[in-house]
C-alpha cells in the first residue's frame, strides 16, 4: 500500500456524560496532540474507563481512516474531525486491500502496530456523537476501523509515514468478526476460522463460548 499517513493523533481524559445523555464516565472524548508515545498499554496519557470493555494488550489502540469517515460525514450531513469517533489515530489513504487480522502498521520511529478486531460499537457512542440511532448507522454502514496491539513501543506524530505490512490471506477479515459479532447463527466453520487468526483476547473468548454452547 502507498501513501498512508498519519493525518492525526487523539488521546482523551477520563470525562463525566451530562446526566441527561447518559451516566457514568468515559474516555471516549479525543482531542488531537501534536505527538504522542505508544506503549503496549496504549498512547500515554489516554485514558480507559470502561475496562471491562475496552482498552488491555489487544486493544491499545484504535484506529480509523479518513476514507471511511466520508460516508458517515454524508448521511450526517457535517464535517467530522479526526478522533470523532473515538480512535487514537487517523489514517489517510487507506483506500486499497481488507484490513485482516494480523496486519501489522509501522508507524513513527518505532511503534508496530498489529490488527486484533473490529470496533462495535455502543450506547456511549451514540450519545458521544449526540445521534440516537448511531450504533443502527455505524452497523449498517460496516466501516468500523480496527483495534490494535503494541509490538513495539513507540513515538508517533501527525504526519508520520505509514507502512503496512500484510498477514497472510488465510488470516480473517476484520469485516467478517464484524458481520459475525452480529450473527447469532454463524456456523461452526465460521467461527472456528476466526479462532484460527490472532484475534484480541475478548473476541477469542467470545467465540469459544459460542462453540462450547
Amino acid at each position: 500500500m502507498h501513501g498512508v499517513t498519519l493525518e492525526s493523533v487523539q488521546i482523551g481524559s477520563r470525562r463525566e456524560f451530562p446526566a441527561a445523555k447518559l451516566s457514568g464516565a468515559t474516555g471516549i472524548f479525543k482531542e488531537p496532540v501534536a505527538e504522542a508515545r505508544i506503549e503496549f498499554g496504549g498512547l500515554v496519557g489516554d485514558a480507559v474507563v470502561d475496562t471491562k470493555n475496552h482498552g488491555g494488550p489487544d486493544q491499545a489502540v484504535y484506529v480509523y481512516s479518513r476514507e471511511d469517515y466520508a460516508p458517515f460525514e454524508r448521511s450526517l450531513d457535517r464535517a467530522l474531525p479526526a478522533g470523532q469517533f473515538g480512535e487514537n489515530l487517523t489514517l489517510t489513504g487507506m483506500t486499497e486491500h481488507p484490513v485482516r487480522v494480523g496486519d501489522r502498521f509501522h508507524v513513527g520511529d518505532h511503534a508496530i502496530l498489529e490488527v486484533t478486531s473490529p470496533r462495535i460499537p455502543c450506547a456511549v457512542f451514540a450519545a458521544k456523537m449526540e445521534v440516537p440511532d448511531m450504533v443502527a448507522r455505524f452497523r449498517a454502514e460496516r466501516r468500523p476501523g480496527f483495534y490494535c496491539r503494541v509490538i513495539s513501543e513507540g513515538n508517533v506524530a501527525a504526519g508520520d509515514a505509514v507502512m503496512r505490512v500484510m498477514a497472510p490471506d488465510t488470516n480473517v477479515e476484520i469485516m467478517e468478526l464484524f458481520d459475525l459479532f452480529y450473527d447469532r447463527s454463524a456456523s461452526r466453520d465460521r467461527i472456528e476460522a476466526a479462532l484460527a487468526s490472532p484475534i484480541a483476547i475478548r473476541d477469542r473468548e467470545a467465540h469459544e463460548r459460542r462453540l462450547n454452547r
